[in-house]
């Protein structure tokens, strides 16, 4: 079966969708008349023109984009989920290995939580937006009444929504799953678009663009305080987590790797290593080759001290930023910690990521603290 997004089956399609459409014009004066079998003849036609050139026209797009990089992938046949392998600085790949495992505590499992939409606004930054807050069961059992949580922040792509994360990844129930397993702590979500109000819905890729919206700021600053000064949220970078897909995996990774005092764990899902310059993000940098240098990631990871922090990148051979990664795990050094889920096969599509977001929820259970007792003076 020839390649999904190969060349040969594009050009297979684009010459069906001429012939089909060169064939409906040589028959259309044979069907013309007003009895049934004219109707349904045109009828056919027309709807076969039609399938042939969208068929020839997703496959471009499909090919350009990297949806579906593989049949089985574009069918759904791919339904395990990945693996986590911790890697060490010049030392052989390792499996990981033992669990930690967390009690409920009395679960209530005719409960699965409160997801709340809200409205976060940024007292450095000038900037606000809209959130998904999901609050798991245990925020309101007795037994942690007086205990503060982890946060995990979830960054839908661009242009993404935030509604996306709830319906088509399932973020909450994931994370609900994740709990009652033992994988993860009782952890609070917050899931958001990567653009924020004030941007003009720009691509700005979670950056403090020069002379413009201070969009890191947001995320690394004005968030964090505002979470835990609403919620009970632990406020320490080690009870922080990021996690995004595309768009929102770079940002992921770019807020520990510039800000680890705001987020001590990263996860990026097929997530790219630099900022690119496009219609939709015009000149980020103004001009200035040295910020666009420290926005890079792989560069960072080879010219900067390393920070203390866990990064986790999932990927594929099909995808785009398979070849980036293999320089992500040669170049990155103590203390840094980095992971990885490689997959078989995927694209760039939610039927991928949400393969990748149950090891990757898990692995965040190994790095984020548990809930911690308030303490009051």
């Amino acid at each position: 079966m020839p390649s999904l997004t190969g060349l040969p089956l594009q050009i297979i399609a684009a010459v069906l969708a001429v012939a089909v459409f060169a064939a409906t014009m040589w028959l259309w004066p044979k069907l013309a008349g007003r009895g049934w079998r004219a109707w349904a003849g045109r009828i056919g036609a027309f709807l076969l023109t039609q399938v042939a050139v969208l068929v020839a026209m997703g496959l471009v797009a499909n090919s350009y984009f990297g949806f579906y990089t593989t049949w089985s992938d574009l069918l759904g046949l791919d339904g395990k989920p990945g693996v986590v392998v911790d890697h060490q600085p010049g030392k052989a790949i390792s499996v990981t290995g033992e669990q930690k495992m967390y009690s409920s505590q009395g679960s209530a499992k005719d409960r699965s939580g409160v997801i709340q939409a809200v409205s976060i606004k940024g007292a450095s930054s000038g900037l606000s937006s809209t959130a998904y807050v999901y609050l798991p069961p245990q925020y309101f059992q007795p037994g942690f009444a007086r205990q503060q949580f982890p946060m995990a922040l979830v960054l839908a792509g661009y242009p993404g929504s935030a509604e996306k994360l709830i319906s088509l990844m399932a973020y909450p129930a994931s994370t609900l799953k994740a709990i009652d397993a033992g994988q993860l702590p009782p952890t609070v979500l917050v899931m958001m678009r990567t653009t924020v109000a004030g941007d003009g819905n720009r691509d700005t890729e979670c950056m403090d663009v020069p002379n413009g919206p201070q969009v890191e700021t947001f995320f690394t600053q004005d968030l964090p305080k505002a979470m835990s000064g609403e919620y009970r949220i632990t406020d320490t970078p080690q009870a922080r987590a990021v996690i995004g897909n595309s768009t929102g995996g770079y940002c992921a990774l770019k807020f520990a790797l510039r800000k680890p005092g705001a987020y001590s764990a990263a996860v990026s899902l097929s997530g790219y290593y630099t900022a690119p310059i496009d219609p939709t993000t015009g000149d980020l940098f103004s001009g200035s080759a040295q910020l666009k240098q420290e926005n890079d990631l792989l560069w960072r990871m080879q010219n900067t001290p390393a920070p203390p922090v866990s990064l986790l990148l999932a990927t594929s051979p099909n995808e785009d930023d398979y070849a980036a990664t293999q320089k992500m795990i040669a170049a990155f050094k103590a203390p840094t910690k980095l992971s990885t889920i490689t997959l078989d096969s995927g694209g760039h599509n939610f039927h991928t990521w949400t393969r990748e977001i149950p090891p990757a929820l898990a692995w965040l259970g190994q790095r984020l603290t548990p809930p911690q007792q308030v303490h009051t003076a």
